[in-house]
């Protein structure tokens, strides 16, 4: 009998960050060893519990979550998004414009599906969060990559940008704050970005899950409040900020040019349909989120625990010798670099890989995000300081044996 082979669809659609590194990962856990797992923004297991009320409320509502309800998520949720628009500044978002989704994954998947057709072109930003480039590929479109400067502390180069439209391109991906970078991106910069947009007729899909995440004194400015006349997908959900990422409660919202989009949003409704509806226990949890106490200011602000901790991974991985890090305004990662000319790196999933096997630490490579160069690492700082200190003293050590 012949082999049954995978859709020919997925070619070239991945996931590293869950990819082999990962199966390693697994099997070690499988042999007994306790893997200290820096690879994922999952906040739960690192001790950062949702809010008591949050849950309460979900559990309150648990025997009126049993059957569907429409398509686009439960009405009080959406009802509560709105409002979060409008405080936000967002205008011209109605109750129909909000899809609740699986999490803000399925939202990108769909989304994507609604608009690509084979042959188009969507700009991703270099590195980015992998997601966005599997479900560009599994359209038929060609994700191209637009460069992040590091040098700049990781904001986008306009100019790279603009030399990277083609008649081709629908759409352009801007992750702010950034996924992996913790970069947060000006105002002014934003609104460069909506102007290529609005020159070449594109689609913007603004990924602003870590919206609530800011240290120091960044500024988050929502791209909806700056593209009227542009249209702007906005992705949000309750998995970081609201520490909830098992719930899979994310959101989406249409903004902007709405009446030049009527076959798109006809599409993402015949595919929001399809699925019913989302995970309906996880939507009475985005009333009382949005509307309570914002737990997660107590976290950033000087003193709290996630201020603390980025600021020792930072302070540790750039007293590394041949180790430089920009530091993240936004976000629970970071993404330091490593220096070839004094550490002989040629592939920095083996690099990953014989970290994992020697220090049983678990982090990602860069190329997973589709840096260009095997010189960069994404370290989620969520793990308590002890923890946190314990794994950079290692993968110091680690890196000497690289030293040319």
């Amino acid at each position: 009998m012949k082999d049954i082979h995978k859709s020919e669809k997925l070619h070239g659609v991945c996931y590293e960050i869950r990819g082999p590194v990962m199966e390693q990962a697994s099997r070690l856990e499988e042999e007994g060893h306790r893997i200290m797992k820096l690879n994922i923004g999952n906040p739960a297991p690192f001790g950062f519990d949702a809010p008591d009320e949050i849950l309460q409320d979900v559990i309150y509502n648990l025997s009126q979550a049993q059957g569907y309800v429409e398509s686009k998520g439960l009405f009080a949720a959406r009802k509560a998004i709105m409002h979060e628009c409008q405080n936000l500044g967002i205008p011209g978002v109605d109750i129909d414009d909000i899809y609740l989704g699986n999490g803000v994954s399925e939202l990108i998947s769909m989304s994507t599906q609604a608009l690509l057709n084979t042959g188009d072109e969507m700009l991703l930003p270099m590195p980015n969060y992998p997601l966005w480039m599997a479900a560009t590929n599994l359209t038929g479109a060609k994700p191209v990559l637009y460069r992040c400067d590091e040098q700049a502390g990781w904001l986008p180069d306009i100019d790279d940008i603009k030399s990277k439209i083609t008649p081709r391109t629908r759409g352009i991906v801007v992750i702010n704050p950034n996924n992996p970078t913790g970069a947060v991106y000006p105002k002014a910069l934003l609104e460069q970005i909506v102007e290529v947009a609005r020159q070449h007729n594109l689609v913007i899909f603004a990924d602003e899950i870590y919206s609530k995440i800011l240290y120091d004194d960044a500024e988050f400015t929502p791209m909806g409040t700056l593209a009227e006349d542009v249209l702007c997908l906005s992705f949000n959900g309750l998995s970081k900020s609201y520490r909830l990422a098992g719930f899979r409660s994310g959101w989406m919202i249409i903004s902007g040019a709405k009446h030049r989009a009527r076959g798109f949003i006809e599409g993402m409704d015949i595919l929001s349909s399809m699925r019913l509806c989302g995970n309906v226990p996880a939507m009475f949890a985005v009333q009382t989120a949005l509307g309570g106490y914002q737990s997660i200011k107590d976290l950033v602000l000087p003193g709290g625990r996630l201020r603390q901790q980025r600021d020792l991974a930072y302070r540790m991985l750039n007293d590394i010798p041949g180790v430089s890090c920009v530091k993240p305004q936004g976000a629970i990662y970071l993404f330091p670099r490593i220096d070839l000319n004094q550490h002989k790196i040629d592939n920095d999933e083996k690099l990953v890989l014989d970290f994992l096997r020697q220090e049983k630490i678990l982090l990602v490579q860069g190329s997973a995000f589709h840096w260009d160069t095997p010189d960069h690492l994404r370290i989620v700082f969520l793990p308590r300081a002890d923890d946190l200190s314990h794994a950079i003293q290692r993968l110091g050590h680690f890196l000497e044996r690289y030293s040319t």
